[in-house]
C-alpha cells in the first residue's frame, strides 16, 4: 500500500542545491529595489525641505502644514513669526513650513 504523500517528500528531498544562492540573490535584488523606490526619494525630499527651512528670510511668503499662508516677519533659531493679516502674527516652528510661495502671491488672494 502506497501513501500519496511519500512521492512528494521524495521529490522535495531531491531539490537542487543551488536554491540557497537564488534566495540570497532575490533578497539583494528586493533590497535594491526598495532602496531606489522608497528610501532614496524620501531622503531627497528631506534634503530639499532642510534647504527650504535654512533659506527662510524676512519677507518670504510661506504656507504652513496647517494651511496658514502669510509673510515671514521674524526668523529665529527654531521658530518664525508669520503675519497672516494686518497686525495678526502667529509664531510657528520652522519645520511646519511646507512651501515658500513666489513673491506677490498673497496680494492676489
Amino acid at each position: 500500500m502506497s501513501f500519496p504523500i511519500s512521492p512528494v517528500i521524495a521529490q522535495a528531498a531531491a531539490a537542487p542545491a543551488g536554491g540557497g544562492l537564488q534566495m540570497i540573490i532575490m533578497m539583494v535584488v528586493l533590497f535594491g529595489l526598495m532602496y531606489f523606490m522608497m528610501i532614496r526619494p524620501q531622503m531627497k525630499r528631506q534634503k530639499e525641505h532642510r534647504a527650504l527651512i535654512a533659506a527662510l528670510a524676512k519677507g518670504d511668503e510661506v504656507v504652513t502644514n496647517g494651511g496658514i499662508a502669510g509673510r515671514v516677519e521674524e526668523v529665529g533659531e527654531t521658530f518664525i513669526t508669520v503675519e497672516i493679516a494686518a497686525n495678526v502674527k502667529v509664531k510657528v516652528q520652522k519645520g511646519s513650513v511646507s512651501q515658500v510661495l513666489p513673491k506677490g502671491s498673497l496680494k492676489s488672494v
